[in-house]
């Protein structure tokens, strides 16, 4: 009797453990904290329908042992929400991956991440000093830096727009972009002839065009993101202000890309072969469009790549029987070296950042728009 009490007693302990097994390998979590409302919420809703198309491509291929899932924070684009989401994501739901968004939530929470280890993925954000954030934090977007230095040179000498005039709202991305066109426009033969900056949080810009008009400049460089630029646009359209407008690659939103005041707008953006046989780039054009009954964005490239990016680190990691820390992730993306992205094979500098080629677009008010040049990543 006492021998089979102990058999059912070891029994019970392995289904037990089995279970608990099971359990835990369906319950491999990420985090993300993006934009879910507020004035930039049309981000965050870009951005997550990469990273959930990843999530369900990762899941039906079987690429990990158990199920992945996001776990939601919203920041509202907002430094002190997100630190507060980040806080909440490490100390809470114990994900070791971030998917960040925003150049300034992305540095107020890169210290969280640093302190505990845990990796946060940009794929969003461009200021260039998103590549000095440490270790724990990647890039998988082309910083501004270089979309700035791709399209400087295409305004200046393919369109003659010399004299530009520069409106920037006043946070760490703004602030690298004046830094960045300070350095370009001189070396391409152009003149910076005027830095306009404003708040965050403004709205009313009818004291802003009348500067602008008095510069008399060739065009106009947009530095801003959300409501903000879609009203800036607007109302340097209805006060008068015809020059051209150019920015980077926050324009690659519908609400902008449709705006008619828009047209003839340039902007950059990192570039992807969208008829490309490349399979990972395919499967996600294909299935993006069928899924949301649109052609995908850079944006939603991104997030697509970050996730897949874990899933592919992840794979290793549990094959090697490893735990999916931070510590192991980042070590892991050292040792691995090259990553199949949407776009094509990817490679990490140092610092974390990615440098692919850059192509320049122009609006036509309707969201079709065309691309007109592609400047090679050097």
């Amino acid at each position: 009797m006492k021998k089979l009490n102990c058999l059912i007693g070891r029994g019970l302990l392995c289904i037990a453990f089995l279970t608990g097994a099971a359990t835990h390998a369906q319950d491999i979590k990420i985090g993300a904290i993006f934009p879910l409302s507020g004035p930039n919420a049309s981000y965050g809703d870009l951005f997550s329908s990469g990273a959930n198309l990843a999530v369900e491509h990762v899941n039906a291929d079987q690429m990990l042992k158990g199920k992945l899932s996001i776990v939601y924070e919203d920041s509202q684009a907002l430094p002190q929400r997100g630190v507060i989401a980040m806080n909440k994501l490490v100390s809470v739901d114990k994900v070791p991956y971030v998917l960040s968004a925003f150049t300034g939530v992305s540095k107020a929470i890169s210290t969280v991440g640093q302190r505990t280890r845990t990796v946060s993925v940009n794929g969003g954000g461009v200021g260039p000093d998103l590549a000095e954030l440490g270790p724990y934090f990647w890039n998988v977007i082309p910083l501004a830096n270089f979309e700035v230095r791709a399209s400087v040179p295409h305004m200046v000498k393919v369109r003659g727009l010399k004299r530009i005039a520069l409106i920037y709202v006043d946070d760490p991305l703004g602030q690298s972009v004046r830094k960045e066109l300070e350095a370009a426009l001189p070396a391409s033969g152009g003149t910076l002839t005027e830095a306009l900056s404003v708040p965050a949080s403004l709205q009313q810009f009818g004291g802003i065009a009348a500067k602008v008009r008095e510069t008399r400049s060739d065009a106009i460089y947009l530095a801003s993101y959300g409501s903000q630029q879609y009203q800036l646009i607007k109302q340097l359209r209805d006060n008068g202000v015809t020059q051209p407008i150019a920015s980077y690659s926050s324009f690659s939103v519908p609400e902008i890309q449709t705006l008619p005041e828009a047209k003839g707008s340039l902007y950059t953006s990192q570039h992807i072969d969208w008829n490309s046989n490349d399979p990972a780039t395919k499967r996600f054009f294909d299935d993006y469009r069928k899924k949301y009954g649109k052609a995908p964005s850079g944006y939603a490239a991104n997030y697509y790549n970050a996730v897949r990016l874990f899933a592919q680190l992840a794979a290793n990691l549990q094959k090697q029987g490893k735990p999916l820390s931070g510590e192991n992730l980042q070590a892991d993306r050292l040792a691995v070296k090259t990553f199949d992205f949407v776009g094509g094979k990817v490679s990490f500098e140092p610092n974390g950042t990615v440098v692919t080629p850059i192509q320049i677009n122009e609006m036509d008010g309707i969201g079709v728009g065309k691309q007109v040049e592609i400047v090679r990543a050097k």
